[in-house]
């Protein structure tokens, strides 16, 4: 039998760009919300998350038996002044959490002993810090004491009232009037608040009171008590050098002057460098205290209690042979 033979005649026929449309799946249209903004805004690739915004500070030790602190972010930070040992300072930064690695820098505030009896040994230890201090600091410190000509090989030298640019800090340092060598101070910039230092001075200079006077973290020296010294074991020499403008600073004289600068943007002071034979902690902050109330300032003790919160100002004497405890910064609200 002769099979069919089959056509395809007659039937339509369909272009190839219509198959294509038929194979292509059918969308579900989307509603859209009248109500919602017309652009989502989107989260900047670039940007800053709170605890990038967070500062470190706290001191390892303060007074003529050794000085040192650190100030940091949560990338890194700085030491300023090594005049404890420095396995001491690098126990103390583990025992916070800071790993030495992060620690890019030492700065120092003047060549006395008690500020740099252990530089070196410490840039030894992490030959990754760099030494940031003036030329004549590094040559008194090489003219005083015995330390190696080999911390020439780590000093970057800096110069007052330049600006320059550790980790993410700005620093400033400037002058105060001391019997080292180009004594100075340090305002350390970041996120828009300043950190300032100024230990070892006999008297606010000009240039020290216009940094000092922006800061929103003051370390300030409060060293004797005058009635102290005066009828202390220490001889007449040295109390008149003590007393002197380029000696330093008593409780009265810290306390006046703070009286006199503090504002709104001051939000932490720590008192620094307590004489041991000549002060006490309780003196140098029942001096601070009442003066600033005086002035109708409430003084928190730097605790973080709720009574604290709600000081004007955090107020504190820092430990002279322990570490104080770790203090961290917030941003602060802007002011309107």
């Amino acid at each position: 039998m002769a099979k069919k033979r089959i056509t395809f005649e007659g039937q339509m026929k369909l272009p190839f760009e219509e198959w294509e449309l038929l194979e292509t799946p059918v969308k579900t249209p989307v509603k859209r919300n009248v109500y919602a903004s017309a652009e989502i805004p989107q989260p900047k690739k670039n940007a800053v998350k709170p605890e990038d915004r967070l500062l470190y500070y706290f001191s390892i030790g303060s007074g003529s038996s050794g000085n040192s602190c650190y100030i940091g972010t949560r990338k890194g930070g700085i030491i300023i002044d090594a005049g404890v040992k420095a396995d001491m300072i690098e126990s103390t930064l583990a025992a916070n959490g800071v790993d030495m690695k992060k620690v890019v820098g030492v700065l120092l505030t003047h060549d006395h002993s008690d500020h740099v009896r252990y530089v070196y040994s410490l840039l030894r230890n992490n030959r990754h810090m760099r030494l940031y201090c003036t030329n004549r600091v590094l040559n008194g410190i090489l003219r005083r004491h015995s330390i190696s000509k080999r911390i020439k090989d780590y000093h970057t030298p800096i110069f007052k009232e330049i600006p320059f640019n550790i980790a993410e800090f700005e620093i400033t340092a400037f002058d105060v009037p001391h019997d080292g060598v180009d004594n100075m101070g340090f305002s350390i910039g970041f996120d828009d608040r300043q950190f300032v230092l100024a230990t070892d001075l006999g008297a606010v200079t000009e240039r020290a009171r216009y940094y000092m006077s922006r800061a929103n973290y003051l370390v300030i020296e409060a060293n004797y008590d005058l009635k102290m010294l005066l009828n202390g074991s220490y001889p007449e020499y040295l109390k008149a050098r003590i007393q002197t403008e380029r000696g330093h600073l008593d409780n009265v004289a810290t306390a006046a002057f703070l009286k006199e600068m503090i504002t709104s943007r001051l939000k932490n002071i720590f008192l620094c460098h307590l004489s041991q034979d000549n002060n006490t902690p309780q003196k140098a902050l029942k001096a601070v205290r009442d003066a600033l109330e005086e002035r109708g300032v409430k003084v928190g003790n730097a605790n973080d209690t709720l009574e604290d919160r709600g000081a004007d100002v955090q107020l504190m004497a820092l430990p002279r042979f322990e570490s104080s405890r770790l203090f961290v910064f917030r941003p602060l609200p802007k002011e309107d």
